[in-house]
């Protein structure tokens, strides 16, 4: 009698495969994970930075800091002044607000991350006028 070849998988090797791909998906998405998370924050990192950037420009014209990130500048001192930039960054994922006082000759810029995104748990950043940047949790970027 002559025996048959057969072919396709056993049950045994499937299940196998399976296993495998589940073994190396659990360790792949936290380390994706990962990824994601400092990536968005090197993203808010730098558009603080161009914030910051922006209002040495305005100091440049009018002698005093922009209170306002959303408002767009004028070319004038007073109060009305913003930066012309939208109140989140670009992904999304942090929330940008500014703190100035009334005399205009100092800020805090501030992102802190979005309820519910994949930064919630990362901490806010700040830049402020003398160039200090501050992680919540750490003691710099």
């Amino acid at each position: 009698m002559q025996l048959k070849r057969q072919l396709g998988f056993t049950l045994i090797e499937l299940m196998i495969t399976v296993a495998i791909i589940g073994l190396l998906a659990s360790i792949a998405l936290p380390s994706y994970t990962s990824y994601i998370t400092k990536s968005s924050r090197a993203s808010a990192q730098t558009e603080l930075l161009q914030l910051a950037s922006l209002q040495e420009k305005v100091y440049l014209n009018s002698s005093k800091y922009s209170a306002s990130i959303t408002q767009s500048y004028n070319g004038t001192d007073n109060a009305a002044n913003g930066l012309g930039y939208t109140a989140a960054t670009k992904d999304g994922k942090y929330n940008l607000t500014i703190v100035t006082p009334t005399d205009g000759q100092s800020f805090t810029i501030t992102a802190t991350p979005v309820t519910g995104s994949t930064q919630a748990s990362d901490g806010a950043l700040t830049v402020n006028q003398a160039g200090k940047r501050t992680w919540a949790g750490h003691p710099d970027w």
